[in-house]
């Protein structure tokens, strides 16, 4: 969410950075200037009248003093009557006042809400993902004497993914992993974890699943996105299954003030990902690039505004790290104004090469998101030498998406006799050189 502030003091730069994200200011800042207005003005009347009624009451004070004294007149007890009747009648007024204010704040603070976060100035101005602009390549496409095949063909076939059994046990776009299959999922979270923790200075962290609705709305989910998520609901409240683990691990320091000196904070962990996938029917229907379970590590970072963009470039570089260690080709890209999310300030797409598809897709969005995240969850941290605090910076990137890099191993490192080798810094983790047909 943005500061009231700075949108009031800076109306055109708002709009300005809304029409570069393809929006129409007018619908998105709707009647901000009106409601703005009469909400100061509501508050500046329950001001007058709080403070008309404690000059009343100041009054009341002495006459009761004066009476107690025995030198109270006849018009001072008449005066102190009519104060006090007055004061009960301000008081009421008061609360209608006060009622009126909360319902106006109500109505800014909504028009708030529904403000995405201004891109950052070095962020490419465009309409969709058609104008994102590629920042660099690491690698090669791998050259293969065969038609390569996609990984939902090469899956079945060997053995290590059962689609038609997941639609059994649950229903379409979940999967079902078996074998070295299994193993290659694992071995892929724990070779990630390892890596940003030992390499990279995270702090690994195991989050709950199930998160309240505050936390969801901290992060921007809710209200938004209400209808991509899975709610759970428990007993006179609602829980909801995470989309990412950047919900649970950023609402961990939600409503804290964090020392200066502990900055940048960077964690990381590792979790299912649940996701109704709402409007995206006939999109990538086959294999499992788009499923309503899956698991991913994530990286997220508490960053001093000062810093943020150059830890933004850090948290992108570890998780290209992953795919340069797994042999995988990729590019970066840096998404346009009009295709980044709503909370984004500003956002790199890894993309890795699926020779089996002949095509780039996102393995991982790193994305910087200043203080717009900091302020839904109130996190905030002391600055050296300073009493007031400030909203700290929040960055989070997957590092990476596990079953997309499970889906390029098996499209990069697949052979002509049907196996798919298995990268090298996995082995020690699977035990294993090669993935070979088998049935279960």
């Amino acid at each position: 969410m943005l500061d009231l502030n700075f949108v009031r003091e800076n109306l055109p730069l708002v709009e300005e950075k809304l029409r570069q994200r393809g929006m129409d200011p007018a619908g998105v800042l709707k009647d901000f200037r009106d409601v703005d207005a009469l909400r100061r003005q509501s508050l500046d009347a329950v001001q007058r009248k709080q403070h008309l009624r404690r000059v009343e009451s100041q009054k009341v004070a002495e006459y009761k003093k004066r009476q107690k004294q025995g030198i109270a007149t006849k018009a001072d007890l008449k005066e102190m009557e009519s104060l006090i009747s007055q004061s009960k009648l301000d008081g009421d007024l008061i609360s209608q006042l006060e009622a009126d204010a909360a319902t106006k704040d109500l109505a800014l603070k909504e028009i708030l809400t529904g403000i995405p976060n201004l891109p950052h100035a070095s962020v490419p101005v465009g309409h969709s993902a058609d104008d994102n602009v590629e920042v660099r390549r690491w690698g090669t496409p791998p050259r293969f004497d065969f038609a390569p095949k996609p990984h939902w063909d090469l899956g079945p076939d060997l053995g290590i993914l059962d689609l038609e059994r997941a639609v059994k046990l649950t229903g379409a776009r979940f999967a079902v992993y078996w074998d070295l299959g299994a193993k290659l999922e694992r071995a892929l979270a724990n070779f990630m974890l390892d890596l940003h923790t030992r390499e990279h200075g995270y702090t690994e962290v195991l989050p709950p699943y199930l998160v309240n609705s505050d936390s969801m709305y901290g992060t921007g989910q809710l209200p938004k996105f209400a209808e991509d998520l899975f709610r759970v609901p428990h007993g006179d409240k609602d829980l909801w299954l995470i989309s990412t683990a950047e919900v649970p691990v950023t609402n961990l320091y939600r409503d804290e003030v964090l020392d200066q000196a502990r900055l940048p904070i960077s964690l990381t962990a590792y979790t299912p990902c649940f996701r109704s996938e709402a409007g995206s029917y006939g999109k990538d229907v086959r294999g499992i690039i788009r499923q309503h379970q899956f698991q991913k590590v994530e990286l997220v970072k508490f960053a001093h505004p000062d810093h943020s963009y150059e830890e933004h470039e850090k948290l992108t570089r570890d998780a290209e790290e992953v795919l340069q260690k797994l042999g995988l080709h990729y590019r970066v890209m840096a998404l346009s104004t009009g295709d980044m999310s709503a909370i984004s300030a500003k956002t790199y797409d890894i993309e890795v090469w699926l020779p089996g598809q002949q095509l780039y897709r996102e393995i991982s969005s790193c994305s910087n998101f200043e203080a717009y995240q900091a302020r839904r969850a109130n996190i905030r941290f002391r600055p050296e030498g300073k009493n007031k605090t400030e909203f700290i910076h929040t960055l989070n990137g997957s590092g990476l998406a596990v079953g997309r890099t499970w889906v390029a191993i098996v499209e990069n490192y697949q052979q002509s006799d049907g196996s798919v080798v298995i990268p090298e810094v996995l082995r020690p983790y699977i035990g294993a050189e090669r993935i070979t047909p088998k049935r279960f």
